[in-house]
Formats: C-alpha cells, structure tokens, sequence
C-alpha cells in the first residue's frame, strides 16, 4: 500500500486526502472495494451493514415506490441499472420485477445509460473520494496525508481551496469540512448521459447549511468489523472510509441536467409514501406472527434503525 501510494504521489511525500482515499479504496489490487470479499452483513469477517442486508424485501420494497414513482409509465418499457452492488448482490436478484431488463454496474465498470431507464444505488455516493478542509489562521487549508517510509499521517497541504465551494467564515479555527465534490461530479456524470426515467440514490448526508455549521470535526469515519472510527488512516486497503455525502450538490447535479425538483427524503418517509400499499399488504398477510419480513420492515423504516438515519433522492426526468 506504501509503495501504491508513493506511485500516486508521484515522487511527492505527500498527497491529498482524496488521492490517499481513491487508493486505499480503488487500487485495482489493494482496494478495499475492488477485493472479492465479503463486506456487507452480519457474518465473519463483514465490516457495517446496509440496507441490502434486509433483502429480499428491501428490493421489493424498493420496486413498489419505482413503479408508483414512475405514475402513468409502464414499467416495463424501463431498464432497472443498479451502480455500485456488490459482486452477485444485486437488490432484484432472484426477485420477480415487472421493468424491461436489470442490470448491475459494478465498481470500476464504465457507467452507461440510456434510453428509459431507473438509475438506482445504495451507498454509492458516501463512497466516492472527498476532501478535507479545515479552518485555520489565514483561512481554509486542505489537509492531506503525509508518507513515510513506515507510516501515514496528517498534513497540511499548499494547494488552493477550490473556488466552487462557499466557504463559511462564521466558523472557530479547527472547523473542518470533509468535502464530497467526487460524488457530486459522480452525480453529473451520471444524469447528463441521454437517458430519461427515474433516478433514485440511498445514502446518508447533509445539507450545506449543516456540513458548514453543525459539524466542527468533518464528517468522515472508518468501519471496520462493525465498528465506527476516527483513525481514517488506519488499516489501508482494509477498512471502509466514508463521509456524509452534500444533497444540495447531488440534488443541483440532476436539476442541472434536466431532472424535475429533486427531493430528499428520509428512508422512513420515502417509503411509507410511495410503498404504502406493499407495506400494507405485507402486514395484513403476515398480522398473525413475527416474520423475517416485518422485523426487516422495521430495520428499515423505524427511526431508531435505519429509518432516520438513511436518506433518499430522487427526481424524475
């Protein structure tokens, strides 16, 4: 991973804190996303869970509000694309689903769309390269990873904050901003391929207003074997990094390139709103006893769990 990451760095001691992150979870060898393990879940070895651990109702839930989203279309003029699942994991696999094909885009496949189509994920913006800011005497600063022979660790850097954010001023020295400007042009890239349907991204995040104000130390974390953590250069290759991702951004991405008034729901909400006649059957039919599918229900609806704590946008196009 050291020698990876010197390569990166190209001759430099030192690389952005974006640069270290698109290695120690992109390398097509030491990533921690491009190796064919097991992460998501409850077994050994697994590191945070998902909605995707739900299956397979999270897939049935997820194509009831596709189709009362998509109104009056047919579902089955469209395409159901699924960016970034894990290898064989895909939310309809083994389910039957009334849209025209699926398909899944895996990590590191070239991501092509069009025609009619629903472009659906789960967690894939909060997995893309960000980088990290923080207010110091004489302004914003980015901050980067210095490498040593045998270690990491935090640096400034002497590079120009990007212009394109606002920072705020209004903020103590300390404050930092974990930025996720990749998965904003990941977003771009996606909504200005010619196609026309339904977008539909599950994620966790923030609105500028409170990655600006009410989160002094960034938002980034590691998971690893199921817990949360701060050392964000630990472990290399072997555990998660993540931060919340911006929804003004994503949602500015879509309304850019055509998509009418991106909404942000809570994972609750989305639901109840536009699944509410599936919910309903599925209690009616299993009112009498505990099932697998009702204590999933609740992993995912109730606030407590993942209900509040997970977001969704979508907009249509």
């Amino acid at each position: 991973m050291l020698e990876a990451l010197h390569k990166r760095a190209q001759g430099a001691d030192r690389i952005s804190f974006g640069d270290f992150m698109d290695v120690a979870l992109y390398d097509p060898e030491l990533g921690y996303y491009r190796k064919d393990t097991r992460r998501i879940g409850y077994g050994e070895g697994t590191d945070f869970l998902t909605a995707t651990a739900s299956a397979p109702l999270f897939g049935k839930l997820v194509v009831a509000a596709c189709v009362k989203l998509l109104g009056s279309a047919f579902p089955g003029e469209y395409e159901f694309v699924e960016i970034g699942a894990e290898r064989g994991a895909g939310i309809l696999a083994g389910l039957e689903h009334p849209f025209r094909a699926s398909r899944i885009v895996g990590v590191g496949e070239l991501i092509s769309v069009s025609g009619p189509a629903i472009v659906f994920s789960n967690e894939l913006f909060d997995a893309q390269p960000f980088r990290r800011f923080r207010k110091g005497p004489e302004g914003w600063r980015e901050l980067g990873v210095l490498i040593g022979t045998e270690s990491l660790s935090e640096t400034e850097l002497a590079t120009p904050v990007p212009t394109e954010i606002p920072w705020p001023e209004d903020v103590p020295e300390g404050y930092v901003i974990d930025a996720p400007l990749a998965s904003a042009s990941l977003a771009r890239s996606i909504a200005t391929q010619a196609w026309q349907g339904l977008f539909v991204a599950f994620d966790y995040g923030k609105l500028w207003e409170e990655l600006a104000h009410s989160a002094p130390e960034g938002t980034a974390r590691s998971y690893r074997r199921h817990v949360q953590g701060n050392d964000l250069l630990a472990n290399p290759g072997d555990q998660d990094l993540t931060c919340h991702v911006c929804w003004d951004w994503i949602r500015d991405a879509l309304a850019g390139a055509g998509f009418k008034d991106p909404k942000v729901e809570s994972q609750e909400a989305f639901f109840v709103r536009h699944a509410a006649s599936f919910i309903e059957s599925l209690m009616a039919a299993e009112a009498a006893r505990v099932s697998r599918d009702k204590l999933s229900l609740m992993q995912l609806l109730h606030p407590a769990n993942m209900g509040q704590k997970f977001q969704v946008l979508w907009a249509t196009r």
